[in-house]
């Protein structure tokens, strides 16, 4: 058949382009926009090859091999099937599991059933070679892309290099067209929050006393930092309750867990945004006879978030796979960014309208 399929392994993918444009595999630093990364692989597979594209085949891990709200925005793309491996945690870092297994399986089904004439293989794996090596016994066409590397070395198998028959690199310009570094938030504590006398009246210049410093509380952190303060939200010395606050899972009715689940296709996975859309959720499900109370009591406790809220929002933003897979993963500094939106998304609901 004259024509190609791409096999895509994500994990290759995008870590490598986090190395290059961050400086660290972590795929949660990274901005993805599947629906153009999608079309930009479709667009330079059909150029490279002059063939038709039949399909590409997305290959990932997710916890328990559930899909991730991006495995659920890239499924339901023309032309594109996902395959999900375990994702699990060794040695504190996420490793996949069976993502190469099932490339492995997949490129030789795809061969052995003359399903195509070309093949376009993204990956770094050597273990792979078995299957290109058999692949090509059979006609099929191999092509290699590799990313970029940040130390302008190799980051793919020596040996899965030399047996492909043609190779071509994904390069900064080609990456960033569709994956973009997240933008950072600062964390450190400003130094004026060093600098701040220790008694009212007491110039801010004055000599600093040989008093032990000691870490700010989050207090100190609200007062004079609020955008750091949102990162201790859910910090385990706080301690103040939760004052009735409901949940958004328990102002969530069935029939709305199917809703959301379907807007969620439509939230990028940026911080911001995934706060923002937990928040406005919450807010606009509030029950009437209580909203302006609860709403002003959670203006009172700005910028933090009650505990309880705070731990489900960031389990929900957990879900989504440029975020983190776990609470504990994800970073501070998106951490800042979804606290942000949730705010912003209250702020938004709560607003008056005219």
């Amino acid at each position: 058949m004259d024509r190609c399929i791409v096999l895509v392994d994500a994990g290759y993918l995008l870590g490598a382009a986090a190395t290059l444009l961050t400086g660290d595999a972590t795929r949660s630093r990274l901005s993805v926009d599947h629906a153009g990364l999608i079309q930009q692989i479709r667009d330079r597979a059909q150029t490279e090859t002059m063939q038709p594209l039949l399909r590409i085949y997305w290959f990932d891990g997710a916890p328990d091999r559930v899909p991730q709200p991006e495995h659920r925005r890239l499924r339901v793309m023309p032309r594109v099937t996902v395959r999900l491996g375990m994702l699990t945690r060794i040695d504190g870092r996420f490793q996949q599991k069976g993502v190469d297994a099932a490339m492995q399986a997949q490129l030789t089904e795809l061969a052995r059933h003359k399903a195509c004439s070309d093949i376009v293989l993204i990956t770094g794996d050597g273990d792979l070679l078995p299957g290109v090596m058999a692949a090509k016994e059979h006609g099929v066409a191999m092509h290699l892309w590799a990313v970029q590397a940040a130390d302008g070395a190799y980051n793919q198998s020596e040996d899965l290099v030399a047996e492909a028959d043609e190779r071509h690199l994904l390069d900064r310009a080609w990456l960033t067209q569709a994956i973009t570094a997240a933008e950072p938030r600062p964390l450190d504590v400003p130094t004026q929050l060093a600098s701040q006398p220790s008694t009212p009246g007491e110039p801010s210049g004055a000599p600093q006393t040989s008093e032990p410093s000691r870490a700010p509380t989050p207090g100190d952190l609200a007062r004079f930092t609020p955008s750091v303060a949102l990162r201790w939200s859910s910090d385990s010395g706080w301690v103040d309750p939760d004052d009735g606050i409901p949940l958004l899972h328990t102002l969530t009715t069935p029939q709305q867990v199917w809703v959301d689940r379907e807007q969620d296709l439509s939230v990028s996975g940026e911080p911001h945004e995934v706060g923002s859309t937990f928040a406005a959720r919450w807010a606009a499900r509030l029950p009437h006879d209580q909203a302006a109370d609860l709403l002003a009591r959670l203006d009172q406790a700005h910028p933090r978030i009650p505990r309880s809220l705070d731990a489900e929002l960031l389990r929900y933003a957990a879900r989504f796979g440029t975020i983190g897979n776990e609470v504990l993963d994800i970073s501070n500094d998106h951490r800042v960014q979804l606290r942000a939106g949730f705010w912003s998304g209250v702020e938004l609901v709560s607003r008056p309208q005219f």
